[in-house]
């Protein structure tokens, strides 16, 4: 195996889940002789939530932590939605650890006012035992794309099992800290590893515009649309992220043009 293909790869989850999300990349890359780090953010999985006030910044840090527990190099680093703003704020706070940058289903810039205040309204009333099942019904079918939900109802209700079973108080915890995160326009722009932005033709919450210009920021980086899929493309189309994940991997070490 090439020496790029030895880099380390770390896969961050996305809001409402846990890394099982990531299980078959993290399997078919083991397979291939892969070191993968997947590790549940906090409050998610096994994982305490602890007593940091919400920040991005917080979870970045705890993957420093991490990765300094296992002795790991520079990564290929990729996150999907949530994932892919905790991947940011950890380019931004530690330079050079980053081999290769997979974004999935997330913009570079800031949320709105109007975006953030919803955000805000989740993390208020997810709290709130007499509105959570409905905001939790109201809200995670837009996770996944419209083929997926006629066409694989069984990765729906996986979406809704996760999200049923998930901490409130991580869920508001998360919704708070994204709600807060900075723009990363100048970080990616600054980033000169080889990346892909993998986006879902039918994801209702990142439009494609929005995909396109966080693509466009990245010297070394190109935008990939999967169709038939949504906001969660590891669990929608498996293989083809897998793939793209192994292009990158290649990439890495190619010297830019």
């Amino acid at each position: 195996m090439s020496a790029a293909r030895k880099t380390p790869v770390v896969l961050l989850h996305a809001l409402s889940l846990d890394a099982s999300m990531w299980d078959a990349q993290r399997r078919a890359l083991q397979a291939i002789g892969h070191p993968v780090l997947a590790p549940h953010q906090r409050g998610f999985g096994s994982v305490p939530l602890g007593d940091e006030p919400p920040s991005l910044d917080v979870v970045a840090d705890d993957l420093a932590r991490t990765l300094d527990g296992v002795g790991a190099g520079p990564v290929l680093l990729a996150g999907s939605s949530m994932g892919a703003y905790t991947a940011m704020a950890f380019l931004r706070r530690h330079p050079g650890r980053t081999a290769g940058l997979a974004l999935l289903s997330a913009r570079a810039t800031a949320d709105s006012s109007e975006a953030r205040a919803q955000r805000l309204r989740f993390a208020e009333l997810v709290g709130d035992e007499e509105v959570r099942a409905g905001l939790i019904a109201g809200t995670t079918p837009m996770l996944a794309g419209a083929t997926t939900r006629a066409r694989r109802p069984e990765v729906l209700d996986r979406l809704f099992a996760d999200a049923a079973k998930a901490d409130p108080a991580a869920l508001a915890w998360a919704q708070r800290a994204i709600a807060d995160r900075p723009d990363s326009t100048e970080t990616l722009r600054a980033a000169g590893m080889p990346a892909v932005v993998i986006a879902g033709e039918e994801d209702e919450l990142v439009a494609a515009e929005e995909s396109r210009h966080t693509a466009a920021l990245l010297r070394r980086g190109r935008l990939v649309t999967l169709p038939g899929t949504g906001h969660l493309q590891p669990l929608e189309a498996p293989e083809r992220v897998t793939r793209e994940l192994l292009v990158l991997l290649d990439e890495i070490g190619t010297p830019a043009c």
